[in-house]
């Protein structure tokens, strides 16, 4: 009777973390209640914590046989994670943003592997269909986990190339058919009689072993994507967990996650006019093997001061801010710019590409941290028409989202890609260290176009020279 009651009492806290889940993500949807609906989710979180709590403790042994639980080390696992995370959380750089989210979603799918890995090393799972699931489910989160480590590698720095070996694909196919047949045989062979702990092994290991062989390849230009793929991975795999160990909160949540992870990767590659297979398998991101057609005409360096005046007298600016502001950390001084601007009646917008920066909506987030209000941003689509009628565009660190090779160079690995079109304004800035190329590892043409002016050195330091010379002007109204 006991067990009856502690049941029912768990599922119905388990429907309410699977409730405060979906609305926290759903208000996510929005940048004007995203910080509501994250500290919703956590709470959702922090619920579903408690209730496998309240499943461990409340449920008799008798009810779990299968189930050895270490209350002690459990609580020292919350603590430890929780106080990194914490930590982490509040002490990392925007610039380490991207590589903070890939390791945090390596860790989701290496937790939906180890869920699966104790059901199968302890046989706890029956049925053909629970042990596809489980076996699927290991499968997908530990691809997800190996490939989430690798990208933490690489946008940390550590791994500064992309690995290429002769017969890759081929290479990486094998992997993929082993994986999936150790699998397969793994679920066939549970159902009638005990697998080899060594034979599960190998199959985790193989499938992290082609996590590990499909991102080496992939260049830094489809970072972005690579995240966004791994996350609906990371979500698929903790769903179909959810659905082994009947714990709805885990089913929706995992569900959610992996379909808005899908469709989030979907939009990405059609914003870089790209198929998903092509990120996976393409030298995308690799500086090219081959020349493109010579760039006419010449870069035209002038001084941020002299950049700083000619916006200030100017009726419209559009700023599209790519990595090289996030690196600087220059998102507090490029406001204080434009509120300055704004207050002598220039017309000032953000313009963001979708895959802008090095992870999902890491220009919205580094704007918003610097407390630019959200009717001021705008996503391609809705402003791209607005550049050929605007005075001046400002371009901050960008440069394959802007380069018009897209538009007219066939040999052009970006050929094709929507870009924005900053160099239809009538007069563009581009704020940069220095000549270097983006990351397509081609010229911009953009830099050489007769109505560009390149302004070279750290975003904030440039940007501190613009605001003193825009100060020194005095208003509008006084000139």
């Amino acid at each position: 009777m006991i067990d009856q009651i502690s049941q029912l009492l768990v599922g119905a806290v388990d429907l309410v973390a699977a409730f405060l889940l979906l609305y926290g993500l759903h208000r996510m949807a929005s940048p004007v209640t995203a910080p509501s609906g994250i500290f919703v989710a956590g709470i959702g979180m922090a619920v579903a914590i408690l209730v496998t709590f309240l499943d461990i403790v409340g449920v008799s042994a008798a009810a779990r046989p299968f189930l050895p639980v270490n209350i002690g080390l459990a609580l020292l696992a919350l603590v430890i994670g929780g106080g990194v995370s914490w930590w982490g959380g509040r002490k990392v750089a925007m610039t380490a943003m991207p590589q903070m989210v890939a390791i945090y979603n390596g860790m989701g799918g290496g937790a939906a592997g180890s869920i699966a890995a104790v059901e199968l090393f302890a046989r706890h799972t029956t049925g053909i269909v629970p042990l596809v699931v489980t076996v699927l489910g290991a499968l997908i989160g530990a691809v997800s986990f190996a490939g989430s480590i690798i990208a933490w590698a690489k946008l940390q720095g550590i791994l500064t190339r992309p690995l290429r070996l002769p017969f890759m694909r081929y290479i990486n196919l094998a992997l993929f058919v082993l994986s999936l047949s150790a699998g397969v045989m793994i679920a066939v062979l549970s159902r009638s009689s005990a697998v080899s702990p060594d034979f599960i092994y190998g199959f985790f290991s193989l499938a992290m072993l082609f996590g590990i062989m499909l991102t080496l390849p992939i260049g830094g230009a489809d970072m972005p994507v690579v995240i966004s793929i791994y996350n609906a991975f990371t979500g698929l795999a903790v769903g179909l967990e959810g659905f082994v160990l009947q714990n709805p909160a885990l089913m929706i949540a995992g569900m959610v996650v992996g379909a808005a992870g899908l469709m989030l990767t979907i939009l990405m590659a059609r914003a870089m006019n790209r198929s998903i297979a092509n990120v996976l398998f393409s030298n995308f991101g690799d500086a090219p093997s081959h020349g493109h057609g010579a760039i006419k005409g010449e870069m035209k360096p002038t001084s941020a001061a002299d950049a700083g005046t000619f916006m200030r007298y100017a009726k419209s600016v559009i700023i599209v801010p790519g990595y090289g502001l996030a690196a600087a950390q220059g998102q507090q001084k490029l406001f204080e710019f434009v509120k300055l601007l704004q207050a002598d009646g220039v017309s000032v917008k953000f313009a963001i590409h979708p895959v802008a920066g090095r992870m999902p909506g890491q220009m919205d987030v580094l704007l918003a941290e610097a407390g630019v209000p959200y009717d001021m941003i705008f996503q391609l689509d809705d402003i791209n028409t607005e550049f050929a009628e605007t005075d001046v565009s400002l371009v901050i660190g960008a440069n394959d989202v802007v380069n018009p090779a897209a538009r007219t160079d066939k040999s052009s690995p970006i050929f094709g890609m929507p870009i924005l079109n900053a160099d239809k304004a009538k007069q563009v800035y581009v704020i940069k260290r220095g000549q270097g190329k983006g990351y397509a590892g081609i010229q911009n043409a953009l830099f050489y176009a007769e109505n560009c002016n390149m302004v070279y050195g750290d975003a904030a330091a440039v940007l501190a020279i613009m605001i003193e010379a825009v100060r020194g002007l005095g208003t509008k109204a006084a000139a």
